[in-house]
């Protein structure tokens, strides 16, 4: 009973829109109806600078270390708390789907991106900086947000079978992969538009 309730607290977490609400706050904006509709960081700057590019930036990078910190907080108490791998993989999983499927949006959300990362910075932080050095090298040449989570998601998974071939207490790399999956499924309107070079830079 009490990992249910753990489990429902990550979801009902990681569903919190807080893109959506710090547009909506300080820039009097519903990013669900602009642009990409997404609530993540990109939504916002792209939004917001329309009307305010300074206040764009604070937004959006708010909005990524929020987002970040809904997952790595919450994992980090639990795992000082010593409770299993097991059990923290779940919790960012769910988290990690509540921001892409927030119950608060009907379902709707963002990519995944800065949660997930929330999720890595405390399960396997190795594998995360090897990505991070990625999404930003992509990120400067390319200027392509979507280009550059892509880049760094696959870096991710494939250090991960390198850092951490037999995957601690857990052995296996199914969590890895759910939360692969859900950002890369998230990111398919993302990749019609890359395949088709329709796809906005971020400036």
């Amino acid at each position: 009973m009490e990992n249910l309730i753990l489990y429902a607290l990550a979801y009902l977490l990681g569903s919190i829109p807080f893109g959506l609400i710090l547009a909506k706050k300080f820039a009097k904006i519903k990013i669900t109806d602009l642009g990409s509709k997404s609530i993540g960081a990109t939504n916002v700057l792209r939004v917001v600078k329309e009307i305010d590019p300074i206040l764009a930036k604070k937004l959006a990078i708010a909005t990524i270390i929020l987002d970040f910190a809904k997952a790595a907080l919450p994992l980090l108490l639990m795992k000082y708390l010593g409770l299993s791998d097991g059990i923290l993989w779940t919790f960012g999983i769910l988290c990690v789907f509540g921001h892409c499927y927030s119950v608060y949006l009907l379902f709707e959300g963002g990519k995944g991106v800065a949660t997930g990362a929330g999720v890595m910075a405390i399960m396997l932080p190795l594998e995360l900086l090897s990505a991070f050095i990625v999404w930003f090298i992509v990120g400067k040449v390319f200027k392509i947000s979507s280009l550059a989570s892509l880049f760094a998601l696959v870096v991710f998974v494939t250090t991960s079978f390198i850092y951490h071939y037999n995957m601690p207490i857990i052995d296996t790399h199914a969590p890895v992969i759910i939360i692969a999956f859900i950002v890369l499924y998230k990111h398919s309107s993302n990749i019609k538009r890359l395949v088709c070079k329709k796809e906005c830079k971020v400036i």
